[in-house]
């Protein structure tokens, strides 16, 4: 906290401040930031609550109080989609404005795809190893006919591979290798039922890997059915619809979700604090937001 309300009294005045964790250190910000009058905003990045309940295997209602209380207060607070916005409004949450998500398509885009041995379909998942990914979901499919790849690593890794040797499991991955790791797969199998986005979708449709997942927050907002990829509460049917898309099609999709735009959408939610006025004068007027982006 020290630290904090250090790095924050040495920022010059008419800086945007954006508090981009719920933890200690946003906790540290926000509490400085309030005893000052001074503006801020913030974003719900992960469903805190609905992972607690995950790992724990009971609700925790006073989760969703302590979320929504520590964004009350902010100018706004930064969502990923029209769905969780949804959300969080039906908890009593309020100015909320939506920022979506981007993928650097330099990187993440469709090339040569390397052979491999073994019969059947490469299905892919990427992501955290923990329980609240549903990865069983996911590793359940595991048969003759079908290939299984995991990248990522977390604390569930060292159970779930030894109860799926027969799976690949690749562990954490980066940069070129991840990148082939997607273009290499067949379908890019998204079991989770409790994230915000998910950029992992992003990152398998710009490399032209549809995404096969349940039709909830974050898939429904990213996925769509028929284009790149295919959304059913059976997700074998969700594999089976996206085998068939074209990933041309599918790598073509990902161009709306530009970095350029979402570093746009951030920069028009932030709020610069006004000079302080000078005896006599009136309170000048901070800035429009385009002047962030200049």
């Amino acid at each position: 906290p020290a630290a904090v309300r250090h790095a924050l009294r040495a920022l010059p005045p008419q800086t945007a401040i954006h508090i981009a964790t719920e933890g200690p250190l946003g906790l540290a910000a926000r509490y400085w930031l309030k005893a000052r009058g001074m503006p801020y905003t913030t974003a719900v990045h992960t469903k805190f609550p609905e992972y607690l309940e995950a790992r724990l295997g009971r609700p925790l209602p006073w989760a969703h109080r302590a979320l929504r209380r520590f964004h009350q207060g902010a100018a706004a607070t930064l969502c990923a989609t029209p769905s969780h916005r949804d959300e969080l409004m039906a908890r009593g949450f309020r100015k909320l404005q939506i920022w979506g998500r981007g993928v650097d398509t330099r990187r993440f885009r469709p090339g040569q795809r390397n052979p491999r041995s073994g019969a059947g379909p490469l299905l892919l998942y990427v992501g955290r190893v923990a329980p609240e990914k549903n990865l069983r979901a996911f590793l359940r499919l595991a048969t003759a006919g079908v290939q299984l790849r995991v990248v990522g690593d977390g604390p569930s890794r060292a159970v779930l591979q030894a109860q799926f040797p027969q799976v690949e499991w690749s562990g954490f991955l980066q940069g070129d290798a991840l990148v082939q790791a997607y273009r290499d797969a067949d379908v890019m199998v998204f079991p989770s039922r409790t994230d915000t986005f998910g950029l992992v979708l992003l990152e398998a449709i710009a490399c032209g890997t549809p995404v096969a997942a349940y039709p909830v927050p974050g898939p429904r907002d990213v996925v769509t059915c028929g284009v790149n990829g295919a959304l059913h509460r059976d997700l074998q049917q969700s594999i089976g619809d996206a085998l068939g898309l074209d990933r041309g099609r599918v790598a073509a999709s990902a161009g709306a979700h530009s970095w350029r735009a979402v570093t746009r959408a951030f920069l028009e939610a932030q709020v610069v604090p006004p000079l302080p006025a000078m005896p006599g004068s009136r309170s000048p007027q901070p800035p429009l937001p385009g002047a962030l982006a200049a």
